[in-house]
């Protein structure tokens, strides 16, 4: 008999990013609310039917999201911002978008990485107050669809009590056992309602369990998992971790729930290590995570099915369920839809769909026939012969670089001379609006519609524009606009040898927001310069300093599909050593300030604390690479966005970067209290605009962050920026809120010159 299959979660957007325009259409009013909630239904059900016609034996119920699965537990459970009208009871479409994207009247609610993913989450507001309360029955209203659509063999998910509290923020969450306990009997309730629909199994996720968890937290969970489970009588838990190892496997495993789902690819050797120390429980179910369900390279199949077999010292066949290592959400639909990719290259991917297929011929582990004993040989051939065919280098003598030699502040007097910036100077990360004209032109240059020559005028025309704006706003510091860029780790990926390119590859990062993450196959190699000719134009326009803009190391390695087979140390140290060249392009062509971009910076973090010396080290030394080759008067800015840094500021001084720019609009100015006992020794500017919303934020609101920042942080080395690119927005909310931002120097210039 073959192993029982599931999988804990799928991609949302579909095949040709039907879900994105879906809800890019309601937000623009070009479709009404039937018309979206009819294409999001059509998309729910396309994509269970496939894992369906798969054949797993558990098919996941209630991972399709209309946004985001946080933000739609927050919306279950009543646990929503007061400031934007919310009393209880059923929460509202509308309601729930302005949650995520913000209204003219109220900020939206942060927005962080998942984990350490480039997915983002809307972050639970829980007020001092709000008593939690179900106020719909999303999770069994799911199960009933899927029926009615011939899908019986459903696994209802539901993000788990403890992560729940653990990602949230606000009074409500500062008692961890209070809050947890409150939202038990919710849970409860909706366990016992899945169970009178006659459900088997429902897939409970706790990631955060594969964090550091506090050995106090532990009674609280299992007093929690005792409640949930104590009054079930044939519905089954399966407690689902990812990511990583579990955290205090011993009393983790032991929890009173029926099955438990490790992770076997990123957490394989914590978690091997204490199953062999502490074995697995007679009376659970092990959820086996074999199939890497963060990247898209196949999986060494003959490899895993031995690894499998002694499984089995632990756990017999009949307890064991194979599945991904995560959800599906991060890696894109099928290789199928991939025309140009290279034969060679085609033979060694799998995506989420031939990931579905891999599970199916692992399920035969045990017993495998002729047929499935050749598919498991030819994978792993097949990666063995490319690994071969694209060798990494040893690592290179210079490999270990330290920071600039001049200290920061001699630096600064000498740029400060060469730029003559006034107090609180202005400037943006580097993106401006992609207009439908910009994304036009983009395409009919791909399709061979417009020539090189009337490709690159347009672009040229956009940018010249742009900088008549900028200076006609009275901003300090220019930016080029990117409107070349379709991607800011594609684009640099796309000009460097050791890269591949996807054409529908695209991957949800947040709401209808899609990336296509490139492949990374072998040694990054610099073939040409990438953006100095733009940013030499754009400067020979003005005056003023115009910067260049690149994206870091630790992002493009991040937000990419790296090979699996080689660290990330290596990876990323080849990236370093190939961008490395265009900084000093950039500044042998005059350009002054080098941006280096590395928003996946704290995202990349490990999950575990005894993890993040060496991760930070390395990644430290990979900006090292790039910045410490420029002289003094040149200014290096680098910028983070949609991360908690607190927790790091330290690794983040050691940057040594001139100017750090970090978003802190979205996160309503958390950020700022983590420099209250050290300060920060260079310049920094902190976010006053977050950009992910439409809404325009008023002067006061601006002006009133940055002097909450300048308690703590020196005005002389103070810079007014919004929280990131402005690629997605508007022209016109650009404009308006260009002109606060503005403003509001004007009046800190006024209040604080003296």
């Amino acid at each position: 008999m073959p192993l029982s299959t599931a999988n804990l979660g799928y991609p949302r957007l579909g095949h040709r990013r039907e879900l994105k325009r879906a809800l890019e259409g309601y937000w623009e009013g070009k479709i009404d609310r039937k018309a979206l909630l009819s294409e999001l239904e059509a998309l729910e059900r396309a994509h269970l039917s496939l894992q369906r016609d798969k054949g797993l034996t558990y098919v996941p119920v209630g991972d399709f999201s209309a946004y985001d699965h946080v933000l739609d537990h927050a919306a279950l459970f009543g646990i929503l911002p007061r400031r934007f009208g919310y009393r209880g009871g059923p929460v509202d479409l509308d309601l729930y978008f302005a949650v995520a994207r913000g209204t003219k009247e109220a900020p939206a609610s942060a927005m962080v990485k998942w984990f350490n993913t480039n997915y983002h989450y809307i972050v639970p507001e829980w007020e001092e107050g709000v008593t939690p309360e179900l106020t719909g029955e999303g999770p069994i209203e799911r199960v009933r669809r899927a029926r009615a659509w011939g899908i019986e063999n459903v696994r209802p998910v539901l993000l788990g009590p403890y992560t729940f509290v653990r990602l949230a923020k606000g009074p409500g969450v500062e008692d961890v056992r209070r809050a947890v306990l409150a939202l038990v009997p919710l849970y409860g309730e909706i366990l016992r309602r899945l169970e009178a629909e006659g459900v088997s199994w429902v897939q409970i996720d706790e990631p955060a369990l594969v964090q550091d968890v506090p050995k106090e937290h532990l009674p609280i969970l299992e007093e929690a998992y005792a409640a949930l489970v104590g009054g079930l009588s044939s519905l089954r838990v399966l407690l689902q971790t990812y990511f990583e190892a579990v955290d205090h496997y011993e009393r983790i495993v032991r929890l009173p729930v029926h099955g438990i789902g490790l992770d076997f690819v990123h957490g394989k050797a914590r978690n091997e290590a204490a199953l062999a120390a502490h074995g697995f429980p007679e009376d659970k179910v092990l959820g086996v995570g074999l199939v890497n369900g963060r990247n898209v390279w196949r999986t060494p199949l003959g490899e895993r099915a031995e690894w499998l077999k002694g499984l089995t010292r632990y756990v017999s066949f009949e307890r064991m369920i194979l599945q991904p290592s995560t959800s599906l959400l991060f890696v894109p639909h099928t290789v199928k839809l991939e025309k140009k990719l290279s034969s060679e290259l085609l033979q060694v991917l799998a995506f989420a769909e031939e990931k579905l297929d891999e599970l199916a011929l692992l399920a035969h582990a045990l017993d495998p026939s002729p047929e499935i004993r050749e598919a498991y040989r030819e994978a792993d051939e097949a990666l063995r012969r490319f690994a071969a065919a694209h060798p990494f280098p040893a690592a290179r003598s210079e490999e270990h670089v330290g920071p600039r030699k001049t200290p920061f502040p001699e630096r600064w007097r000498l740029q400060q001379e060469r730029f003559r910036l006034p107090i609180f100077p202005t400037t943006m990360i580097g993106s401006l609006p992609q207009t439908e004209d910009v994304r036009a032109a983009r395409a009919r240059w791909k399709r061979g519609e417009w020539s090189t020559e009337t490709y690159e005028t347009f672009i040229r025309e956009e940018i010249a524009r742009w900088i008549r704006i900028q200076e006609d706003l009275g901003i300090d510091v220019l930016v080029h606009g990117e409107f070349e860029r379709s991607d800011m780790v594609e684009f640099f990926a796309e000009k460097m040898g050791g890269f591949a390119f996807l054409e529908r590859g695209w991957v949800q990062s947040y709401g209808s927001r899609a990336v296509r993450p490139p492949i990374i196959y072998g040694p990054a190699a610099y073939l040409e310069p990438i953006t100095v000719s733009w940013t030499v134009y754009a400067q020979s326009l003005t005056d003023r300093p115009v910067k260049g803009i690149l994206t870091g190391p630790v992002t493009i390695l991040q937000w990419s599909y790296a090979r699996e087979d080689v660290s990330r140390e290596t990876v990323a140290r080849s990236i370093a050593w190939a961008m490395r060249e265009e900084v000093l392009a950039l500044e042998r062509a005059g350009i002054g300030i080098i941006q280096i971009d590395e928003p996946a910076f704290r995202e990349a973090l490990p999950l575990k604390h005894a993890d993040w010396e060496d991760y930070l080290r390395w990644a430290v030394e990979t900006f090292h690479i790039l910045s410490n080759g420029v002289q003094d008067r040149t200014q290096i800015q680098s910028h983070m966005c949609y991360s908690k840094f607190d927790d790091i500021l330290d690794a983040i001084v050691a940057l040594d970067a001139d100017v750090i720019l970090i978003e802190t609009a979205r996160s309503h100015g958390e950020l700022i209290s983590a420099f209250e006992e050290g300060g920060y020794p260079n310049a920094i500017g902190l976010g006053v605009w977050d950009i992910h919303s439409p809404r325009i934020p008023p002067v006061e609101e601006m002006v009133a962050l940055v002097e909450r920042a300048l308690r703590v942080l020196p005005k002389e080395l103070f810079w007014i920026n919004p929280d990131c690119g402005l690629k997605t927005r508007k022209e016109e909310e650009v404009l308006a809120s260009l002109k606060n931002m503005l403003e509001t120097a004007r009046i800190l210039r006024q209040r604080y010159s003296g």
